[in-house]
């Protein structure tokens, strides 16, 4: 029998069902030990979802495959037209086909970005705690990395603006990489917030490189605002990095659209990336993106239920088994950040409780900057039965060292 949910009596089964991804070629379930992490630890880490692709999507792959050619690719005009008409759709933008730079993923073009617009040894601002990735390539391509740390109430994560423009001036700054919904605090950045960063930015000569992959999951009353949407002025100024690939659990195939209206930082950017000699575009990504953003809102209308659902679940469940954990409660993303500095355990002890004791693989907080300590990262994209288990080992292992065992 399917399960319906009492709010609204809509079928999740979809949702429910356990996929077993193991022997899949999938990250996430690849055997532990080749990450240094014990064996058969239950993985709510990487950012992709348990749940099955859109039915068009896997039909769109059918219909491709069964072509039997696979040549070199090129989106065409039914692609960029699903494009524009989603961000047109979602976030009252419009995408202009002229501006679109298509890339095998947003991390290789935030490097791209970086190569092209900056010199080795010049600074780069981010937001700590941020999806590690941001610090990675700044380090890893030799600029100088500064940190504008988020500030924490307790409850909600805030940019310090003032802190914000003294480093950009102090450092002679380049380049901001802004995360946008943020991974992994799940703020969703206001109109009024976004509108200010980038007058600090237009102020000192800074552009903006915006993640916006997370996009399509924002919660209750926080719209998401595309960079680029704020005004002319800021569109000629920012570097938008947008993907299907969280939306629809499409990772794997390797594709993003990257929204770069400004001509000259668009041909730029295009020289970068061919000069690392990428070229063409998978053709199956193609088929799957068109479809999905041209057929996958209902399966994403369901999905943005079950997720929040996923979420009020975790809230009560941590409430009322273990207040020394408490969920920040997102306005965005399905990647949740788990405050858990009430153990008072250090960051290579907290490691030990969630991997050893309570058998999870989570992201640790320190991997998001030295703010992170006492935090983790958890994934709810999964099925509420997959979730409710991690919980109870979590629960049960916190209980264990509070208790003295």
């Amino acid at each position: 029998m399917n399960r319906k949910t009492p709010e609204d009596g809509r079928d999740f089964c979809r949702f429910d069902t356990v996929i077993d991804r193991r022997n899949s070629d999938s990250i996430k379930y690849a055997p532990s030990g080749r990450s240094g992490k014990p064996d058969n630890l239950l993985p709510l880490w990487v950012a992709d979802m348990d749940f099955r692709v859109p039915d068009p999507v896997i039909e769109a792959l059918h219909t491709r495959a069964e072509h039997g050619i696979f040549g070199y690719g090129d989106a065409d005009d039914r692609y960029f037209q699903a494009l524009s008409s989603w961000f047109d759709t979602h976030f009252g933008f419009p995408v202009d086909r002229r501006w679109v730079v298509q890339t095998p993923g947003v991390v290789f073009a935030l490097s791209a970005a970086i190569r092209a617009f900056t010199e080795k040894g010049d600074s780069v601002l981010l937001n700590r705690p941020v999806y590690y990735p941001f610090s990675n390539l700044i380090d890893g391509l030799g600029r100088r990395l500064i940190n504008s740390p988020l500030t924490f109430d307790g409850s909600r994560y805030h940019i310090d603006f003032e802190d914000l423009e003294e480093k950009i001036v102090r450092n002679d700054v380049r380049l901001y990489l802004l995360c946008s919904p943020h991974n992994p605090v799940g703020r969703v950045w206001t109109r009024e917030e976004l509108k200010r960063i980038g007058d600090i930015c237009l102020r000192h000569g800074v552009l903006v490189v915006s993640d916006e992959i997370h996009c399509d999951f924002v919660w209750s009353s926080h719209p998401h605002t595309v960079f680029a949407s704020l005004g002319e002025e800021y569109s000629r100024n920012c570097i938008v990095c947008t993907a299907p690939s969280k939306t629809f659990n499409l990772a794997g195939l390797c594709a993003s659209n990257i929204i770069i209206p400004d001509r000259d930082l668009r041909k730029a950017f295009r020289k970068c990336v061919s000069d690392t000699g990428v070229s063409g575009v998978n053709v199956m990504a193609l088929a799957a993106c068109r479809a999905a953003y041209e057929e996958g809102l209902p399966w994403l209308e369901e999905l943005r239920k079950y997720l929040l659902a996923n979420i009020d679940f975790i809230d009560r469940y941590l409430r009322e088994n273990a207040s020394q954990i408490r969920l920040i409660r997102p306005e965005g993303t399905y990647l949740l950040w788990l405050d858990m500095r009430d153990l008072g355990l250090s960051g290579e002890d907290l490691e030990r409780l969630v991997t050893e004791k309570a058998g999870l693989w989570l992201d640790g907080g320190t991997m998001f900057g030295p703010e992170g300590t006492g935090f983790q990262r958890i994934n709810i994209a999964c099925p509420r039965s997959v979730l409710e288990e991690a919980l109870q080992r979590l629960c049960s292992a916190a209980a264990d060292i509070s208790s003295g065992r």
